[in-house]
């Protein structure tokens, strides 16, 4: 009995220890500049909506939110979609060099994205597709694509080999089965695949930003703009920072189900 209440005690305190710097983001983001160097408080003593105010009003700022969900958007289903054929002929068939050509996509993760900015700089320019939000979608796509692979690919090896061979009996086609029958039954894997690519896509923001510059600047490259001359914009940089947590709020409220399966049954 003693050692429950411990454990609850310690459980209440990890999550406290994990709310703490969100509060505090979203505590930041209803004071004014003046509030916050002013003195330290727990909550907003005198609470304004200016921060945001002036981000909605900002079409500057408004845009970089279309651009950073757009190519998040973009790259997370470009993802999903060529993960999804190359993790079933991983799963399901034997080739030449199958084994190195799966570790190599693995490869790809083990090097940050710094290394890749130069490189995809340079194509971009000579393609014309620096600015714009296909340059970012698509150079995401270098780390999401094989992530994406292999979570699907542990999800596919859990089905077994005779559903597709009792579709063929059956004289499904293989693009009906697929469709029809095999995609729900790893639609967990799916959510969790997909989750991971917005997140990474999301949250990543060398590439983002070395790759774009007016036209297609992301949220990232805007919340430079809170550090000026005249100083450091504390309550417009925190209001931002609470706006960019919202989306992937949605996005775990809306796979949470797949993801909580996924995280049980799948390669994650």
């Amino acid at each position: 009995m003693q050692t429950s209440a411990w454990n609850r005690a310690g459980m209440a305190f990890y999550i406290l220890f994990l709310i703490i710097p969100i509060y505090w983001l979203v505590n930041l983001s209803f004071k004014s500049n003046a509030d916050i160097l002013a003195n330290f408080s727990f909550w907003p003593t005198h609470p304004t909506l200016s921060n945001y105010r002036k981000i909605f009003i900002d079409p500057d700022w408004r845009s970089s939110f279309i651009n950073s969900i757009s190519y998040v958007l973009i790259n997370t289903v470009l993802s999903v979609g060529v993960a999804l054929p190359a993790a079933y002929a991983f799963s399901r068939y034997r080739f030449v060099g199958d084994k190195p050509l799966f570790f190599w996509l693995l490869s790809n993760l083990m090097a940050p994205p710094a290394v890749y900015a130069m490189p995809f700089f340079n194509l971009y320019s000579a393609a014309g597709l620096f600015d714009s939000i296909w340059a970012v979608a698509l150079a995401h796509c270098l780390f999401n694509v094989p992530l994406a692979v292999w979570i699907l690919e542990g999800f596919i090896s859990g089905v077994p080999r005779e559903i597709d061979e009792t579709a063929t009996i059956d004289g499904y086609s293989f693009p009906r089965f697929f469709i029809k029958i095999f995609l729900p039954l790893i639609a967990n894997g799916i959510g969790v695949a997909a989750f991971f690519c917005f997140m990474f896509s999301w949250v990543e923001q060398l590439l983002a930003t070395t790759l774009t510059t007016v036209n297609a600047k992301p949220i990232a490259g805007m919340m430079q703009r809170a550090y000026s001359a005249a100083g450091l914009d504390w309550g417009m940089l925190a209001a931002a920072g609470t706006l960019t947590m919202i989306p992937g709020a949605i996005v775990i409220w809306f796979v949470r189900n797949h993801i909580a399966k996924g995280f049980a049954l799948g390669r994650v």
